[in-house]
């Protein structure tokens, strides 16, 4: 095979294996056509340059999981995925192994920290149903490169448990904003993965206690 044609085929090969990845990280834990189905939230950022969708089956009914949902944040009960990695950047996370009364309180314009400096704010929410946040940028901060949409989604399962589907979506707003968003969706994907297993385990009774 001449030097030209290998390089081709190398090249071709090592593009494939990444698309195939992103791909698989980007609709990680979904089925049955979940990806492509429209969801509360698509409708905030209805033109998305990146979107990832990600789901997680839970053995619990969506008004035990939502208990765990409705209390997500920076200095509440965190967000159920690798603390120490967050604690890197300075998040000052704890994540929470009970459910706290004083967590369980949510509307829609509350804000959802992700860093004490860095907030999303509740866009849209209905109990046991959905909650969206919106929001990329720096609290009284400039504006970043880009609108941005976090849907949580609880659907009944026949079996009495909950399909959570979880999904992102940017809307670039700069001609630059796929290099700031692209590097860190690797990083995403561990850490939504983190907290859907966290969600899922919390839910299921197999950490922590149910109630404070």
């Amino acid at each position: 095979m001449r030097p030209l044609v290998r390089r081709t085929v190398a090249a071709a090969t090592v593009i494939g294996a990444l698309l195939l990845t992103r791909r698989l990280t980007m609709t990680w834990g979904t089925r049955d056509g979940e990806p492509s189905d429209v969801l509360p939230g698509d409708e905030i950022v209805p033109q998305a340059e990146a979107v990832a969708t990600r789901a997680v089956s839970i053995d619990a009914p969506p008004h035990e999981v939502w208990r765990w949902l409705v209390q997500l944040g920076q200095g509440r009960g965190g967000f159920y995925s690798y603390e120490w990695l967050e604690n890197l950047v300075g998040c000052d996370i704890q994540n929470a192994d009970r459910i706290d009364p004083q967590w369980q309180r949510l509307a829609v314009g509350d804000d959802v920290r992700l860093h004490p400096d860095l907030a999303l704010r509740v866009a849209a929410m209905v109990p046991e149903r959905h909650l969206v946040l919106r929001g990329a940028g720096p609290v009284e901060a400039s504006a970043p490169p880009y609108d941005f949409s976090w849907s949580f989604v609880l659907r009944p399962a026949p079996d009495g448990g909950t399909r959570l589907i979880v999904r992102e979506r940017y809307g670039y707003t700069r001609w630059w904003a796929g290099a700031v968003v692209e590097p860190v969706q690797p990083v995403s994907f561990v850490m939504s993965a983190g907290m859907l297993r966290g969600i899922r385990d919390r839910a299921e009774g197999r950490v922590g206690a149910a109630s404070a």
